[in-house]
């Protein structure tokens, strides 16, 4: 079970994304949408995160309101799990239940307190325009 995070930092603006391994992910096995977590126990020291969402290994989102781990059939008016323009209309979808288990496939946190250092290390960084060919100058 390898979870991958995307870990949103108000402050900057940005999503940072990581891969988890099998032992660091058991830290996060339980935890419920809305719980902090501290960054120790994930590789982050210093950091402290609140969970804001996920989805399973299917891709269906995880809901607040919606308790356990199993995924559910409910009845949307709006938010997470649904997409439709029309006032008043409510739709039955599937969405998966507010707590991490073991198909759980991607995990959102939110950056609550800043570690020492930085959330990317800097080796890690991404440079910009590396990737983009070299223009020829005529």
């Amino acid at each position: 079970m390898e979870f991958k995070l995307n870990i949103g930092d108000p402050k900057s603006g940005k999503t940072h994304k990581k891969d988890l391994s099998a032992d660091e992910s058991k830290e996060l096995m339980g935890i419920k949408i809305g719980d902090k977590v501290k960054g120790d126990k994930i590789g982050f020291l210093g950091y402290e995160f609140e969970m804001t969402g996920g989805s399973d290994f299917a891709g269906f989102p995880m809901r607040k309101d919606v308790s356990g781990t199993t995924r559910k059939r409910i009845l949307i008016v709006s938010g997470v799990g649904t997409r439709h323009k029309r006032k008043g209309t409510r739709l039955r979808r599937n969405v998966a239940g507010n707590t991490v288990f073991a198909k759980t496939a991607q995990i959102n946190l939110k950056v609550i307190k800043a570690g020492k250092g930085p959330l990317v290390p800097v080796e890690e960084a991404p440079v910009k325009g590396a990737d983009a060919p070299a223009e020829k100058k005529e």
